[in-house]
């Protein structure tokens, strides 16, 4: 039975979420909203949250009473009610408008003492502006062709805010560029939507190769390739020693062994990688070969 309440809450977070969210958007714009839209808004809030303290409670009761602080318990909860995909794009666009305020005072994301940051926007930058001048003339057009006040205002003020989440997009992939640090190690970053680590020892080579791999943003090979394509290209082939793990954005898990990804000045970042005097990563033997003997 809380199984099933369980799955029914977090189809009603797919359902009401979103349009709570709009309406708050339009009321916060001063759009005015008839009370009945409201009261049902409300009404469907209330239920959601009856639901929730149904499925949520015990949940975090049982938690207490296994030793976790209130705060480890509260996180347990929604991780286990809540699905992570929805946490995720939450996540994704609250840490977007976040970058926007950093793209404005022209600032970008936690940039470590000695690391050297390297964007890979170029190929996508005609394309994002191509598609914020189009969503800028469907605002207009819309806005004088639909009759209704009520209507008018609230398609007025979603796509206002989706040509906010437009710039967002593209400001955190401006703010948040790839890291090479001083130790070697790389961090591979899509704007708020991709994060990977990988120490240095981890490198075995590095080199430069264009590709144009098919699929979206995140792809991985049956041989454990990975592409983080941008404008459908690639320019950098990292070879690892072993696996990485990694998340993808919407927060399945994956691991690869070669990574291709994409940077505006590729041999830059191959010369970061393969700097002379930086210590080799420990070679690593073929599968089914014999240890080596211990010398006496």
């Amino acid at each position: 039975m809380r199984a099933r309440a369980t799955r029914a809450l977090r189809v009603a977070m797919w359902a009401v979420l979103p349009g709570e969210l709009a309406l708050v958007v339009c009321l916060v714009a001063g759009v005015r909203i008839p009370g009945a839209v409201l009261l049902a808004a409300e009404a469907l809030v209330v239920g959601m949250l009856a639901l929730e303290a149904y499925v949520m409670w015990p949940l975090y009761a049982a938690r207490r009473r296994a030793g976790d602080t209130r705060r480890e318990a509260g996180l347990a909860v929604v991780r286990a009610a809540v699905p992570v995909a929805l946490r995720r794009l939450i996540v994704h666009e609250f840490r977007a408008l976040h970058s926007l305020g950093l793209w404005t005072v022209r600032r970008r994301h936690r940039i470590p003492e000695g690391a050297r940051p390297f964007s890979y926007t170029e190929p996508q930058t005609g394309i994002m502006w191509a598609f914020l001048f189009v969503s800028v003339v469907e605002t207009v057009v819309l806005a004088l062709v639909i009759p209704w006040p009520l209507v008018h205002a609230i398609v007025l003020v979603v796509d206002v805010y989706g040509i906010v989440i437009i710039l967002a997009l593209h400001a955190a992939a401006v703010t948040r560029p790839h890291l090479v640090g001083a130790d070697g190690s790389l961090r591979l970053r899509y704007g708020a939507l991709f994060d990977l680590r990988v120490p240095a020892l981890a490198i075995a080579s590095a080199r430069v190769e264009r590709r144009f791999p098919d699929g979206g943003l995140v792809r991985v090979d049956e041989d454990g390739t990975l592409d983080l394509a941008v404008g459908s290209q690639t320019t950098v082939t990292v070879e690892l020693t072993g696996p990485v793990e990694f998340v993808r954005p919407l927060g399945r898990h994956g691991s690869a062994r070669t990574l291709r990804f994409h940077a505006d000045d590729p041999r830059a970042v191959v010369a970061a990688l393969t700097v002379p005097g930086r210590a080799a990563p420990p070679a690593v033997p073929p599968e089914g070969a014999a240890p080596p003997r211990p010398r006496l």
